[in-house]
């Protein structure tokens, strides 16, 4: 989008993040499927720069390592104990000793901005010739944002940190968003100018716009029409509020690739999730992490995917499933449970209250209901009874059981593993197999019933059951008589 030889992009990402009182960086915060410092990354090499830095100190080994993991090849570098923005460009500027061209500084807290946004922020720059252009926004509450303080010209004059402020000041809509596009070299010089002399003891980044405007050297600033999208993410309210502009903006972006979103206001999409056209999302279903969804799927109501694969014409409702793959045509659900590596083939079926775990169920094979089944290979056209338990673990260790194909098995049975049904085998109803069944087989597990007459009467006697046990028998004693 901006030429590859002339651009820099410093992020900043030093900073503590107090107001969020978490142990997480602040910048590794999670929305809309990815850390608030990885959208910053990815708006970064859609601009396609010649260099991207990222600054770090507070916990920096956890953020330089999110960083790397997100975007290898990006360099990284520390602040030191001066605090302020200004000394984090600097630490940057060490690493960019050889780049004489347009430096853009971005905040990792900032994850919003879209590249388009600072496309025009970097024209504006260009086509002004200023030394620095700066992005604003206007809006009704500024608290915690520098102010854009403009003179009577209406050319911006200085920025004024919020501790800094007058009430006059304080009072003005326009704030700075904290991204800016300096040329490189006036940049460096007046940094060496700047202190500590304010109320935080910073070195503050900002003051480089008073230095350069009294050197007559141009400041801009460039007003975005998107406030909300320039905002920063300071505290956990911020931070949702981030997750809903980016949810909706997110929602509908698929919706305009065809995707049906029944209700956007309860539907969540990561940003990292692929949807194919025709997709039904229903209401109250979460589409998370790496999930891709086929056409012509139908997920929800009351559904969350993570980091799963659904297949063409698949159905999902009411179900949780992560690390799943649901095959084409295949239907899972309601109250369906599918724990990593649970692989549905082909039309086949996961029904009602069944969990899976690291098993794969064959091609028009069928789970209807009440059942678990763990580390287990089932094969083509299976039918397994309601309240089937695949015994995977003896306490010491997990076996897997292997169900052939076109096997039938009755209700309420038990598969203890180690075990292999062979194909076309069929168990009768409550069979606890623990041994191999050979194909074609019919497996029961049968005991003779056992029925102790007067039990009831005589172990609880006074209870409703003996009562009505006791005129039973008197009533048939006395047909059998008549």
């Amino acid at each position: 989008m901006t030429s590859t030889t002339e651009l820099a992009v410093v992020i900043l990402a030093a900073g503590q993040g107090t107001r969020m009182r978490s142990r997480t960086p602040k910048v590794l915060h999670p929305v809309g499927g990815r850390p608030l410092v990885g959208h910053v990354l990815d708006t970064a090499a859609a601009l396609d720069p010649h260099r991207i830095v990222v600054v770090v100190r507070h916990e920096r080994e956890r953020v330089a390592a999110t960083v790397a993991e997100l975007a290898p090849g990006v360099v990284v570098v520390d602040q030191d104990e001066v605090p302020g923005t200004g000394r984090a460009v600097e630490a940057a500027l060490d690493a960019l000793t050889d780049f004489d061209g347009d430096v853009l500084v971005l905040s990792a807290d900032v994850p919003l901005l879209e590249p388009a946004t600072l496309a025009g922020l970097l024209d504006t720059h260009r086509g002004g010739g200023t030394a620095v252009t700066l992005l604003s926004a206007r809006v009704d509450d500024p608290t915690g944002y520098g102010r854009v303080i403009r003179d009577d010209s209406d050319a911006v004059a200085r920025i004024v940190e919020q501790k800094d402020a007058s009430p006059d000041e304080a009072a003005v809509g326009e704030i700075n968003v904290g991204v800016y596009v300096f040329r490189a070299a006036p940049l460096r010089d007046q940094l060496a100018h700047v202190g500590t002399a304010n109320a935080q003891g910073e070195k503050y980044l900002t003051d480089v716009v008073g230095l350069l405007r009294e050197a007559r050297l141009g400041v801009a600033a460039s007003l975005t029409s998107d406030a909300s999208a320039a905002l920063g993410v300071n505290d956990r309210v911020q931070l949702s509020q981030a997750g809903l502009t980016l949810n909706a903006r997110t929602v509908r972006r698929w919706q305009l690739e065809g995707v049906t979103v029944v209700d956007p206001a309860s539907t969540w999409i990561d940003v990292t999730a692929t949807l194919a056209p025709d997709v039904t999302i229903l209401p109250n279903t979460h589409v998370l992490g790496a999930t891709t969804v086929a056409a012509g799927a139908t997920i929800g109501p009351d559904t969350s995917l993570r980091d799963c694969e659904i297949g063409e014409d698949a159905t999902v409702t009411r179900s949780d499933a992560t690390l799943a793959v649901v095959g084409p045509g295949a239907t899972v659900g309601p109250f369906s449970y599918l724990r990593p590596n649970a692989r549905v083939g082909e039309g086949g079926k996961v029904g009602t209250f069944v969990e899976v775990k690291n098993s794969v169920i064959g091609a028009g094979s069928k789970v209807p209901h009440l059942s678990y089944i763990g580390d287990t290979e089932i094969g083509e056209r299976v039918n397994l009874g309601a309240g089937a338990i695949t015994a995977n673990y003896d306490d010491i260790a997990k076996h897997r059981t292997v169900i052939g194909d076109e096997v039938h098995t009755g209700s309420h049975n038990v598969f203890v593993a180690p075990v292999t049904i062979g194909d076309g085998a069929k168990t009768g109803a409550g069979a606890v197999i623990r041994k191999d069944v050979p194909a074609g087989a019919l497996a029961l597990s049968v005991a003779p019933q056992r029925n102790i007459e007067g039990w009831v009467e005589k172990n609880r006697p006074g209870t409703g059951a003996a009562d009505v046990a006791a005129r039973a028998r008197s009533t048939q004693e006395a047909a059998d008589g008549s």
